[in-house]
């Protein structure tokens, strides 16, 4: 019987897609040769980045809370844009003294960075706090990091219909494609732009005097495990990085779940890798991993033999030892059961 229905056929093609640069290697000199080859290539998919900025920092706010100097900073992240970035840094830091500092990139959600944060303003923040443990930007603060989170387009205060710019132009539709959709047409990707955004948010950290920049790390729940990816793939400064509830294959979050956006992908990547392929180059870096038992985003059916595509990989490296998990028993949100303990080896701070 013939099929009338396009997603039906995206869902078959997938099922007999094999990637160019599939890792099926077992040595040390199997993964270099194809790291070298693969690298560049899934590099190439993110098209041109933006041009770095200066970024003429402005600090809009500072104040104590819950134990925590908090601060809020105004700058510029590209030619065109500017960007809120929140700021972190434990109560008990002492003069002089600088620390290890982690980028927190937030997950979907029309508030973007700020629960990330610790922000429990309003009932909505305290809901997504408690539901998915959703404020790693403040624990990992309050463990003793500097900690650091700005919002991606579409998201926060990048969102164009969120004030003091609101246009409702494209209301109602899905801004992370409507971006992607824009950014394509200039040869770049969203993954580009946010992975720059990142980067110039990362530069102005490293200034602060509380800041170690050679002690750096990210993490990020979901969408925010995307970003990671990228940003650990794209960025040598990060030593470690978590990425939360984003290990699965692309063909189960494309076609079978229609559960990924215009922030999450680039053109022909996945003709080139799946995305445990993916983020086995990250090796062989340390990474931590979270996978929940009950997440109904990243089905563990398909995110647990992920994460082996990812084993064998960093096994492959040389690096087993760099790689681990946390598999929690919950829905999708933050384990948080090894976080602490990992940054705390891989960047140099006894928590």
């Amino acid at each position: 019987m013939r099929n009338f229905d396009p997603n039906r056929m995206f869902v078959e093609m997938a099922l007999c897609h094999r990637p160019q640069y599939r890792f099926d290697g077992a040595t040390k000199a199997d993964f270099e040769t194809w790291r070298t080859q693969a690298r560049p290539a899934v590099l190439a998919c993110l098209g041109d980045f933006p041009e770095p900025v200066p970024p003429n920092p402005e600090l809009v706010a500072e104040w104590t809370e819950r134990g925590l100097r908090m601060q809020r900073w105004v700058i510029d992240v590209h030619p065109n844009l500017a960007a809120t970035v929140l700021v972190n840094i434990p109560g008990d830091l002492k003069n002089g003294e600088k620390r290890p500092a982690i980028l927190c990139w937030h997950g979907h959600g029309r508030f973007g960075k700020d629960p990330v944060m610790g922000d429990r303003r309003a009932p909505e923040l305290e809901n997504d706090i408690r539901r998915m443990n959703y404020d790693y930007g403040f624990q990992m603060a309050k463990a003793g990091f500097v900690t650091y989170a700005l919002d991606w387009i579409g998201a926060g205060e990048h969102d164009p219909e969120r004030k003091p710019n609101f246009s409702n132009v494209g209301a109602g539709q899905d801004w992370c494609n409507l971006l992607y959709l824009h950014a394509t047409m200039f040869g770049t990707t969203s993954i580009a732009i946010n992975v720059q955004l990142g980067r110039m948010a990362t530069d102005f950290l490293c200034s602060r005097p509380e800041v170690d920049g050679a002690r750096l790390g990210v993490m990020g729940l979901s969408g925010g495990g995307t970003m990671t990816t990228w940003s650990y793939f794209c960025d040598d400064r990060f030593r470690a990085a978590e990425i939360i509830c984003y290990c699965d294959l692309f063909e189960a979050i494309g076609p079978r779940d229609i559960n990924y956006c215009g922030m999450q992908i680039a053109p022909g990547l996945y003709k080139l890798v799946n995305l445990p392929d993916l983020q086995g180059l990250l090796a062989p870096k340390p990474l931590l991993m979270d996978i929940g038992l009950r997440d109904t985003c990243f089905l563990v059916d398909t995110a647990l033999p992920a994460y082996r595509q990812v084993e064998r990989i960093y096994e492959a490296a040389g690096a087993g030892d760099k790689l681990e998990l946390d598999l929690h028993p919950n829905e999708h949100g933050w384990g948080g059961n090894k976080s602490l303990a990992f940054f705390g080896r891989h960047l140099g701070l006894r928590v």
